[in-house]
């Protein structure tokens, strides 16, 4: 959520930067004149409580004097259902301010790569050759179902479409995928988060995906009650409403979770496979920092990345979102893109955000410094998408008889498994 102060005080810079995202900017004006009105009942109510207060004071006075208040008191009585009627004129306002502000999205930086999709982002990194094999290749799904351990079928008997039984050992590889990467982050000053999957709207609109992304999300009906479309939701609400003292402002989370999205708008798109799930899972990094430390934080998160796609020796590329391709909450985003063969393309299996204050102004995450109150600065990334990394797997690991080597950082993992091969 923008800042009201900053709209009014920076109007053209603000109408610029949300016109890059080609953000219809008409809401500014109207921003503007609701807060001005706002200002005008802030004051009227002020008014009336002090007139008030002054009143009750000449009643206190009079009776102690045993003189008739009377109409004091009726004037009071007339004051006080008036107040009530301006404070109700006033939450309205405040109501429809917010209203518009939860519909705006976060301004972006300066430099960010101007474009109107993800072919004009920014590669600022790439890893690895590109494998060549010396067999005709298959794509993850047909790898897996002709190993006996993807089956689309029968997850299509229980659920529908986009859900997927894991079985044996790719039941495990994900599962070591998952550990993996927790340790990593863990042994780099994460703390490990086990959250609820299901979260409350609240907790939604503390992270941006509510209002604007209702569809997006599966709703338990008959609850206020939704399934998380990423660990990022509940874990960054952790801190809700905290004020966090100087010496602790600086968190660094991690969290494996099941993911759930309704991918409204997807039809057509990544039909085959993992690549597009309506259930997935993702290890997620979360920091909550003070402004000084954002930057620096968002590049140690993009590092992360990178490194456990190095240790996995998966080819990948990182690239800087452009200002079509930035999410709705995010002011800088990079995407890390491992290649895979079957497409032969990189794909995206990260992305790593910088939100500022955005999200903290949401769900009210502030810390103190100099004995005065600042919102936090939130940042969230997949450390990796668990399923998309099996999927990199597969494909760039297969072998000319269906089976799949695994990555040398995950054969402890495996128990000390070097080779998948068909059941």
């Amino acid at each position: 959520m923008l800042d009201v102060r900053l709209i009014e005080e920076k109007k053209d810079e603000v109408i610029q930067n949300l016109k890059m995202r080609k953000f219809d900017t008409s809401v500014i004006d109207k921003i503007i004149d609701l807060n001005s009105e706002r200002k005008k009942l802030i004051s009227i109510v002020e008014d009336t409580r002090s007139e008030i207060n002054s009143k009750s004071k000449e009643i206190g006075l009079k009776i102690k004097s045993g003189e008739n208040a009377d109409d004091e008191k009726a004037a009071v009585s007339k004051l006080k259902a008036s107040i009530e009627e301006q404070e109700k004129n006033l939450g309205e306002v405040d109501k429809k301010i917010s209203d518009i502000l939860l519909g705006i999205p976060n301004l972006i930086e300066e430099d960010t790569p101007i474009g109107d999709d993800e072919e004009s982002n920014l590669e600022i990194k790439k890893f690895g050759d590109i494998p060549s094999f010396s067999f005709k290749i298959k794509d993850h799904a047909t790898l897996g179902e002709e190993l006996g351990m993807l089956d689309f079928e029968t997850a299509a008997k229980l659920t529908g479409a986009r859900f997927v039984v894991y079985k044996g050992m790719l039941a495990r590889l994900e599962r070591a995928v998952a550990n993996y990467m927790i340790n990593f982050h863990c042994e780099r000053g994460y703390e490990e988060i086990i959250p609820p999957y299901i979260v409350q709207a609240s907790t939604l609109y503390g992270t941006g995906q509510l209002p604007k992304f209702g569809e997006d999300l599966f709703k338990i009906e008959g609850r206020d009650w939704y399934l998380i479309p990423t660990a990022e939701v509940p874990v960054t609400n952790l801190l809700r409403e905290t004020i966090l003292k100087e010496e602790s402002f600086q968190k660094k989370y991690v969290s494996f979770t099941p993911c759930f999205r309704s991918e409204a708008g997807s039809y057509g798109k990544d039909t085959r496979g993992l690549i597009r799930m309506h259930q997935f899972s993702k290890v997620e990094m979360v920091q909550i920092t003070d402004a000084e430390s954002s930057l620096k934080a968002h590049e140690e998160m993009l590092e992360s990345g990178c490194m456990i796609l190095e240790e996995l020796k998966l080819p990948y590329r990182a690239v800087r979102l452009c200002t079509g391709d930035i999410g709705f909450g995010a002011r800088k985003t990079y995407d890390l893109e491992v290649w895979l063969p079957s497409q032969e393309k990189y794909r995206e299996i990260s992305s790593i955000s910088n939100c500022w204050d955005f999200q903290a102004r949401r769900a009210k995450i502030r810390y103190k410094k100099d004995k005065k109150n600042y919102f936090a600065h939130t940042l969230n990334g997949s450390g990796l998408a668990v399923g998309r990394t099996v999927v990199a797997i597969l494909e760039n690991y297969q072998q000319a008889d269906g089976s799949i080597v695994v990555p040398e950082k995950l054969v402890d993992y495996m128990g000390g498994i070097e080779v998948i091969k068909p059941s």
